[in-house]
């Protein structure tokens, strides 16, 4: 604990200020009080002065020097529980330092009523200091001995850096006071503010709390984005995945259902379900290594959106923290519950969708504390293939160690079960041999379905100091199950095991079972002066993982689901060793260096019991199965350039050097295992000219080694040659007010195939070329996220707050295989919502017990589209004569699908 810049030994025992809570708000503080994840950095200062002085009879030195107080004495109340307001991520970059006095009414149970700004700080901040202080808890204030309802001074003080020593305020006991609430009796009003959770010995002077945000590690790039829960929420979003949607260049599409991976697509990159795209939950990897259903598999149904405080995305590879799969880019899920207590919402709407959500978030804990379930099911949309029921349960509790380490517990659950209506053939929609939102009659077509889940447990240890230095540890373990039995192409494949066996079904049957240890280390060293206008700073860190997966994959014949060839069987053993250096070099305030290098050690052991497969029309020779070992290293470094040139403007420039991982089956015996390696460039400039409001734009270049693209007959991912992406974002934010948030980005992206994949036996005429534009990736992405919340009418003494909500998402026409192209897609989605505070005197916006109704609207103008578009051949022996060439299939996307709910927080 720092008292104004300097060390300050145990405070001095005081009547009202148990001990126990004032260690535990001190451990609470010197634990946050950190730079750096994935919400706003900036110290926060809370400076409360000790005065038992008040605009009533008696003066605080004379009441502090009796041995007790008189009979008529009023002392003021004192802080039990103290929740930290967090800097406003949208004011970071101004770097503002500021100071935001609150009148507060403490009532005679020791709960806060109401409160006023006195001395605003300005936007954003305002509320910060109102957010937090409606939620601290007091012992009240007394006179005579019995409990009064007391109103308080509370100043805070907001500052983006380290502190400095600040100046002592001057007393004032003339300054006027607002007027209390009209409620009676009238509140006992203390000018000079009240003690925070340490006392000090001499009354009046002024004491300071070191508390900061969660953890936000510098950016790396203008297109390294810090979403927070006000733009998350903005427009409606059914799952954690569609919560992407809101950072620059982000489509997310579900084309196979609730109970697969969703698709995403990232500045050019059709990631499919998380191949180029790094995903984490805190220190948790949601990609899997070697998945059989794709390279990189993420499966985000594990989070529930609603727990969701922020989202971190990096678009590009500029962190030397950032792994395997970080290709396009980079997106950390950062989870903790504001609104503390018991929150219960249920949903009911179109198709027979019904949805509940339990939050319990303890009153006087941390933000990252908290427990929720949700339960789902539908009959989904179209001719009822779409039907799903599913489960998910996050928690999280952080403790305080001795030492000033604290320690966050996570724990998360999921699981799903999905049937699947598969694609269909655009000239059968047309031609009316099946509808839009159906599926083929086919029994090969009505098994599909798919069940996935997962397991996930973490613990992370951390500290951080006001010299800037930091040490974090955590460790992990995972468990995912996966089974799907999709069927892209109909009648097409003929067996490797029997090859007078066709004409069966091409259901593709694929399992995946992982099992997954991993853990890390890192450090950050203070911030050291080298020269009068030169420091510098050094982080270090190293992270482990080992899988053990088994995978397989069949054709089915329904409607048994017989097993008619095998494809795969194996077993994989993967270990993954990865370390990292960053340093700092910072030249005076208006120019930062930022540079460093990530090395990774990967080892696979393969147990291939298909292998040397014998056809049955050779002789046996030998017993099937490859067993092999392979290992790689990829190296790459990173640096990030960032000049001020204005306090208001940013400009930067960032190279790096990522990789992906192999498929663990494609390996050969002792090969140097083949990484996809990227290297990718940015120049930007980020625009923050006051009043709520920024403005990015970044011109990008990404080359990749090797690409993966979508392969129906397998139901998988294919490897194709280098491909190329230039491009450009703009990202304009406003914030102008707590009112109103709103967003709107565009991106660019050209993206192209350098050279062809290689013939092979299986495939002699692939379907790409060189300089074709790369298939599934739209060139243009537009994204708009309004929301907008005013109180609306005041009945029976307690505001309603009416809540809109608007999102839109426009992809442009995306090139297909044999130069085929998709359609362009505009979706909207709306939400209106009707708050009301349960309790007398309540603001419906800030605080509970409060009860909301709403109603969403997701396609909202209900357009027919197609959520992915694909272009292959197929034989779904519709028509007497199949065709033998490619044609364009869709999995359709929903129609509009109205949803009511009503959640209750008390």
């Amino acid at each position: 604990m720092r008292a104004s810049g300097r060390e300050t030994g145990p405070p001095a025992p005081r009547a009202g200020a148990p001990h126990a809570s004032a260690s535990r708000v001190a451990r609470e503080a010197a634990v946050r009080a950190r730079e750096g994840s994935v919400a706003p950095r900036g110290r926060i200062l809370l400076a409360c002065c000790l005065s038992a002085s008040a605009l009533v009879t008696l003066a605080a030195p004379a009441a502090l020097a009796q041995p007790g107080p008189p009979a008529d004495a009023v002392v003021a109340p004192q802080i039990l529980e103290h929740v930290d307001p967090v800097y406003p991520p949208e004011r970071l970059a101004e770097g503002v330092d500021t100071t935001v006095t609150l009148l507060v009414t403490v009532e005679k149970d020791g709960t806060v009523s109401d409160a006023v700004v006195a001395e605003s700080g300005g936007a954003g901040f305002d509320e910060a200091a109102m957010k937090a202080v409606r939620r601290w808890r007091f012992s009240p204030a007394l006179r005579g001995g019995a409990p009064a309802r007391a109103r308080i001074r509370v100043p805070f003080h907001f500052a983006p850096g380290p502190h400095e020593e600040q100046p002592e305020p001057p007393a004032r006991p003339d300054r006027p006071e607002a007027s209390p609430p009209p409620a009676p009796p009238k509140p006992v009003e203390f000018a000079g503010g009240v003690a925070g959770p340490h006392a000090v010995a001499e009354p009046g002077k002024p004491i300071e709390i070191h508390v900061q945000g969660r953890p936000n590690p510098p950016r790396r790039a203008s297109s390294d984005f810090r979403i927070g829960r006000a733009a998350l929420t903005a427009a409606p979003h059914a799952s954690a995945a569609d919560l992407l949607r809101t950072a620059p260049g982000v489509h997310v599409a579900h084309p196979e259902g609730e109970a697969v991976a969703q698709r995403i697509f990232l500045r050019g990159f059709d990631a499919e379900h998380g191949q180029d795209i790094e995903l984490r939950v805190g220190p948790i990897p949601l990609n899997q290594r070697s998945h059989v259903h794709g390279q990189g598999y993420a499966d985000l149904n594990v989070v529930i959106p609603e727990v969701v405080r922020s989202l971190r995305v990096v678009e590009g590879v500029y962190d030397p923290q950032q792994g395997d799969f970080a290709v396009a880019g980079s997106a950390y899920f950062d989870l903790g519950v504001e609104e503390r207590g018991l929150l219960l919402k249920g949903t009911l709407g179109s198709f027979n969708t019904r949805r509940l959500l339990a939050i319990w978030a303890p009153e006087a804990q941390s933000e990252d504390t908290f427990g929720a379930a949700a339960v789902r099911t539908t009959d989904g949309f179209g001719d009822g293939t779409r039907g799903a029921i599913s489960g998910a349960a996050v928690g999280q509790y952080r403790m305080y160690l001795p030492d000033e380490f604290s320690l966050l517990l996570h724990v998360a659950a999921h699981g799903s079960r999905a049937n699947l209506a598969g694609v269909l053939r655009r000239d059968d929609i047309a031609a009316g041999r099946v509808g839009f939102y159906d599926a083929y009659r086919d029994p090969s077509a009505r098994s599909q379905s798919a069940a996935s889940t997962r397991l996930q447990l973490g613990l992370l240890a951390e500290r951080a100091d006001d010299d800037g230095s930091q040490k974090s540890a955590w460790l992990w373990a995972m468990t995912s199950g996966y089974r799907s039995r999709m069927n892209f192409t109909g009648y097409t494949q003929r067996s490797r095991v029997r090859p007078a066996w066709a004409g069966r079904g091409d259901l593709v049957e694929q399992s995946n079972q992982d099992v997954a240890l991993g853990g890390g280390l890192a450090y950050r060293t203070p911030r050291v002066p080298l020269a009068s206008w030169l420091t510098g700073q050094v982080a270090v860190g190293a992270e482990v993982q080992t899988d053990g997966i088994d995978q397989a994959q069949n054709l089915l014949q329904p409607p048994q689901n017989e097993t008619w060839d095998r494809r795969v069987d194996a077993s994989i053993q993967l270990t993954g060793i990865g370390v990292h250096g960053d340093a700092l070099l910072e030249l005076s305030r208006w120019a930062r260096l930022r540079g460093g290098a990530r090395a990774d050690v990967l080892v696979f052991d393969v147990d291939d019991r298909l292998g040397n497969f014998i056809p049955a029309f050779q002789k046996e020779t030998h017993i099937e199965g490859f067993r092999r070992t392979a290992a790689g290293v990829a190296f790459g470094p990173r640096a990030t350039l960032e000049v001020d040139p204005l306090p208001e403007l940013r400009l930067s420039a960032a190279y790096g050097h990522g990789y992906r991982s192999p498929q663990a089956r494609q390996l050969e015996e002792g090969e140097n295992a083949p990484f996809a390696t990227v290297k990718s460039y940015e120049v930007g400039a980020t625009l923050r000219p006051g009043g709520g409001l920024s403005a990015t734009a970044a011109a990008y270049e990404t080359r990749l080694s090797y690409d993966l693209a979508f392969d129906a007959a397998e139901g998988g991912l294919a490897r194709i040659g280098p491909t190329t992406r230039r491009g450009l974002v703009v990202y304009l934010q406003a914030a102008p007010s707590p009112m109103l948030t709103a967003g709107v980005s565009a991106t660019l992206a050209h993206a192209t195939l350098d050279a062809p994949p290689p013939p092979t036996p299986e495939n002699p005429t692939p379907p790409y070329v060189e300089g074709q534009q790369l298939p599934f990736v739209p060139p243009v992405v537009v994204r708009a996220d309004l929301s907008v919340k005013r109180p609306l009418v005041t009945i029976a003494g307690r505001p309603i707050v009416g809540r809109l909500g608007y999102g839109a998402t426009f992809l442009s026409a995306r090139p297909l295989p044999y130069a085929q192209t998709a359609a362009p897609l505009l979706v909207m989605d709306a939400s209106l919502s009707l708050r009301r505070s349960l309790r007398a005197g309540g603001d419906a916006a800030q605080e509970g017990p409060w009860i909301e109704v709403g109603v969403e609207a997701q396609n909202l103008l209900d357009a027919q589209h197609a959520d992915t578009e694909y272009s292959f051949v197929s034989s779904w022996q519709t028509t007497p004569l199949p065709s033998a060439l490619p044609a364009r299939h869709i999995s359709a996307g929903p129609p509009r699908t109205i949803l009511g709910n009503v959640t209750l927080s008390l």
